[in-house]
């Protein structure tokens, strides 16, 4: 086994290993219910995998890219694919954990208090929490938008070193056969990516104007 061949199959296991383990994390952060310290160490330790995750998948098409091979484009173009939807579903995860912590809040503070002066206490140390929350989460949802972008960008330059890698092939007329049957499926996946790039803005756009819709509404009932 050459050393390349080597290096691969170690970032595909890498790549398997991190996308497993950034879904079991994305499960927690949706079944997070606060405090709000333990959703905060959960998007950092989310962060984290991402951003592995990135550096793997990069590291894996450089390779492919070096080596020109088209199936080796492909594992790429389908690995950004994953860590694309992987992102988006760690924002909405956020989101719902965010909401179910500031219900939690609400409800605590429907309680009925023994003293007055405890509740108006425990009133204002809630706005200030949830204030934090509300500007640390936004701050963190920008930062994966502003990833997940990147991430589309790169997938894009891979499909393009995927055509040009296409069109460059030469030689009998079995190859023509194969390089045609190629270049069928790359329109195929360009036309795949044009449709989720436009799903994926779409989406971002709704879910990022309902958490401000959210967050307004939290600081307006909090202050006012």
């Amino acid at each position: 086994m050459s050393s390349s061949q080597f290096i691969l199959d170690t970032l595909r296991q890498d790549i398997t290993e991190t996308n497993l383990q950034l879904k079991a994390l994305i499960q927690d952060i949706t079944a997070c219910a606060g405090p709000l310290a333990e959703l905060h160490n959960l998007n950092s330790a989310g962060r984290s995998k991402i951003s592995a995750l990135r550096k793997s998948i990069d590291k894996f098409g450089d390779i492919a890219k070096e080596n020109r091979e088209q199936q080796l484009l492909k594992e790429v173009v389908l690995y950004r694919e994953q860590l694309s939807s992987n992102m988006e579903l760690f924002k909405k995860a956020n989101i719902q954990s965010m909401l179910t912590i500031e219900k939690g809040i609400k409800d605590e503070l429907m309680k009925p208090a023994n003293e007055e002066t405890a509740l108006r206490q425990r009133q204002k140390r809630d706005k200030e929490s949830m204030v934090k929350m509300s500007s640390n989460v936004t701050e963190q949802l920008l930062t994966i938008s502003r990833q997940l972008a990147e991430t589309t960008q790169r997938s894009a330059d891979t499909l393009d070193t995927l055509v040009t890698s296409s069109d460059s092939v030469v030689g009998t007329q079995e190859e023509l056969k194969v390089t045609s049957g190629v270049i069928g499926q790359s329109g195929q996946l360009l036309n795949k990516y044009g449709r989720r790039e436009l799903t994926d803005k779409i989406l971002t756009f709704l879910a990022f104007a309902f958490f401000i819709a959210c967050v307004l509404y939290i600081v307006q009932k909090r202050l006012f």
